[in-house]
């Protein structure tokens, strides 16, 4: 049974491999020159215009929590697409309990400001 994953162990075997292959190979012959700027906080290619130790609002973490959760919770939506027909009015139904409970979570934290962005 184990001789059908022999082709996917060889696969990882080589692509680890070299994977740490590269990343000793650019540490080896990579140049190793250091000055201000390269130790510099990066920015998009620019130099940053505040402190990189500034504290970000809560609401930047609130609104990237709640763009996760709803996110994963629409990611449910594919499968039941998929299998659409074969679930009929029972699936329907169970998908529009799931779409009714995740609007009512949206209406309330847009009702309550969490995605107002100041």
């Amino acid at each position: 049974m184990l001789a059908s994953y022999t082709g996917a162990a060889i696969l990882l075997l080589i692509s680890t491999v070299i994977a740490v292959g590269m990343v000793v190979a650019g540490s080896l012959l990579g140049p190793k020159r250091e000055f201000p700027d390269k130790m510099e906080p990066f920015e998009c290619g620019e130099s940053p215009i505040v402190s990189p130790y500034q504290r970000f609002s809560v609401k930047f973490y609130l609104v990237a929590v709640l763009f996760i959760l709803f996110d994963v919770e629409v990611v449910f939506l594919f499968p039941w697409a998929i299998i659409y027909k074969k679930l009929g009015l029972f699936g329907l139904i169970e998908m529009t309990v799931f779409l009714v409970i995740l609007g009512v979570g949206l209406m309330y934290v847009w009702i309550r400001g969490g995605l107002d962005w100041e």
